[in-house]
């Protein structure tokens, strides 16, 4: 229970560091984001939970084959935005039409053989 509490506020912290450097300046903190930082984390948890290089192995290929589909959110939400849309209309479409992305994605490798 502990290990699950120290997870939290470790990735907690992190959001929080993104958020607050954000307000001071947009190019560092689309810097901090951009990092797969999240990514690390995930993997260095998976590892010490698992001890498994399998499962590293498959998650870091899974996060590479769905970046792709993720790059739509970032496009099409400040498209929106400069458009006039209001913001919670603008995430909501921008992140419906990034899980259709992922569909999309998904229904692809799936049908190329690349298993996720």
């Amino acid at each position: 229970m502990s290990c699950t509490l120290i997870k939290v506020i470790i990735t907690s912290l992190l959001i929080v560091a993104i958020s607050e450097l954000s307000k001071r300046s947009s190019l560092l903190g689309a810097l901090l984001a951009s990092l797969p930082l999240m990514s690390i984390l995930a993997m260095l948890w998976l590892y010490i939970d698992t001890k498994d290089t399998g499962k590293v192995v498959d998650l870091a290929a899974g996060i590479f084959w769905l970046v792709i589909p993720s790059l739509v959110f970032f496009i099409s939400l400040p498209f929106l935005l400069k458009k006039g849309l209001d913001f919670y209309l603008s995430m909501g479409i921008s992140m419906s039409v990034t899980a259709g992305c992922y569909f999309l994605m998904i229904t692809l490798l799936t049908r190329y053989g690349i298993k996720l």
